[in-house]
């Protein structure tokens, strides 16, 4: 059900591409990361409708540029390289949070497909993506500097592993020539988590 409701969502919200390279998120996704993804629509109107509250850090007028645009349909080879990149939080604990500094993040692809990481600051995250009709499903995971690279867990909890807090599951779209917009339903202190990507 989760599945076949975010392929309406990302038919209506995209452009329509052609058929995904790599599909197999679904294989490895938990079920609960699935419905997290299918009821993203949702949870971003929750929260960017709690950032109206004023009660917030950071820059306000970035969360207008960043969630206001529609997504748009964007090639995987035009995500390869290099990209600065910043954080939004919203909804959660604080109505916003805007992160004023830029941090380096980089898409390369190796041989079982793409991979998106952000590679300094005192919060990193890297994972997997997968396009999907346009879009591309992220599967990965946040660790802070210091600790070993953290990896998304995937089914192991249905093979008797644990569910860890880090692993995060979210949608990359593309908003603009050389921006992208990362949007990841959280499980701690937000409802949302938003990479803003540009170059």
């Amino acid at each position: 059900m989760g599945v076949r409701t975010l392929k309406v969502f990302l038919t209506a919200a995209l452009v329509l591409a052609s058929t995904s390279a790599f599909a197999s998120w679904q294989d490895r996704a938990t079920l609960a990361d699935m419905d997290r993804l299918d009821d993203l629509p949702q949870i971003r109107f929750l929260a960017v409708d709690q950032t109206n509250s004023g009660f917030g850090q950071g820059n306000a007028s970035v969360i207008h540029k960043v969630m206001q645009p529609e997504s748009r349909t964007i090639p995987s080879r035009a995500l390869l390289g290099t990209w600065k990149c910043r954080q939004i939080k919203l909804g959660g604990i604080s109505s916003y949070m805007v992160y004023q500094d830029w941090f380096r993040c980089r898409i390369r692809q190796d041989k079982n497909g793409l991979v998106f990481e952000k590679m300094n600051g005192s919060q990193l995250m890297a994972g997997r993506l997968y396009e999907e009709r346009g879009a591309f499903v992220y599967l990965g995971a946040s660790w802070v500097k210091g600790e070993g690279r953290h990896t998304y867990s995937g089914r192991a909890p249905s093979l008797g592993g644990t569910v860890r807090s880090d692993d995060q599951i979210g949608l990359l779209t593309g908003i603009g020539n050389d921006h992208l917009r990362l949007e990841i339903p959280a499980t701690q202190e937000s409802l949302l988590d938003v990479v803003e990507l540009m170059r």
